[in-house]
């Protein structure tokens, strides 16, 4: 059974950056879509980027289009948001999930979800 474990998050000042990982165990990502999510309090959990199972496909929410970008190293079933120019909106507390692609940008596509690690983003 898979395990997901995000990592990097902290408090950081508008404008800064961020890097936030996701590490797997017990089963290989290769075959799986991998996303990221966040959930800001009083909010729905958002879609904000995805990356298909050979990392050929990326995919981001509006709102962090051009900021944030994801990788992924199948090599070593790791996953990665790199976060740029972040803004106070951006406080969320952010989830690494992995699924079947179909749908890639709903979480009813992810099947196994991490535990979530919180980014602040203070002005």
């Amino acid at each position: 059974q898979m395990r997901l474990v995000e990592s990097g998050g902290g408090l950081v000042k508008t404008g800064d950056s961020l890097s936030l990982s996701c590490a797997a165990s017990g089963r290989n990502i290769n075959s799986y879509a991998m996303g990221w999510f966040r959930q800001a309090p009083g909010r729905e959990r958002e879609f904000v980027s995805a990356i298909t199972w050979s990392g050929g496909t990326t995919y981001y929410a509006d709102s962090v289009k051009g900021r944030f970008t994801i990788f992924r190293d199948n090599t070593k079933n790791t996953v990665a948001l790199q976060m740029n120019s972040l803004k106070s909106e951006d406080t969320a507390v952010y989830y690494c999930a992995a699924g079947n692609g179909i749908g890639i940008r709903s979480g009813t596509s992810y099947s196994v979800w991490g535990q979530g690690t919180q980014v602040t983003v203070s002005s």
